[in-house]
């Protein structure tokens, strides 16, 4: 399984947020951006994405920003990635619309779904709080900076 890179941003915007959860600051979508290294279009997608799901209060204007709708402890992984990710079918049996002759005789479909239920499940074992990056000496949003300081340099 393999999820949209829409997701991956997802998950980037949201953990940036949660580390700045409590501190009563905003974060830009231009510091996020450059936080990871990301364009700042793709990005206002995603913001705009999940502010409608209301995972995200967004704040127009000069001194506007973006930050958690919730407390990161309360917003679980799984549940996440499945009100994120747009298609989360491993076969096309799942979508309903299949051309597969074996549909309804094979037993892969289900095999596939329980898969995806497990996954999903381990997944909301964990909450936003549970993976936010840990580096010593660093708090809040300084962290993800830090954290990509570490990380491989893009290509």
């Amino acid at each position: 399984m393999r999820l949209t890179q829409h997701t991956d941003y997802a998950m980037r915007v949201l953990i940036y947020a949660a580390t700045l959860w409590g501190d009563g600051r905003l974060a830009s979508i231009r510091e996020i951006a450059d936080a990871y290294a990301i364009s700042e279009n793709h990005l206002m997608k995603v913001v705009h994405r999940l502010s409608q799901l209301g995972l995200l209060q967004t704040q127009r204007g000069r001194n506007g920003g973006l930050r958690l709708a919730r407390e990161p402890g309360a917003m679980r992984l799984g549940r996440l990635i499945q009100a994120v990710e747009d298609d989360l079918d491993l076969v096309q049996c799942f979508s309903g619309a299949s051309d597969c002759p074996l549909v309804g005789l094979c037993g892969l479909a289900s095999a596939l779904d329980d898969a995806r239920q497990q996954f999903l499940i381990a997944l909301d074992r964990y909450t936003l709080a549970d993976v936010l990056p840990r580096t010593a000496g660093k708090a809040g949003a300084e962290q993800v900076v830090a954290w990509r300081n570490v990380l491989p340099a893009r290509a």
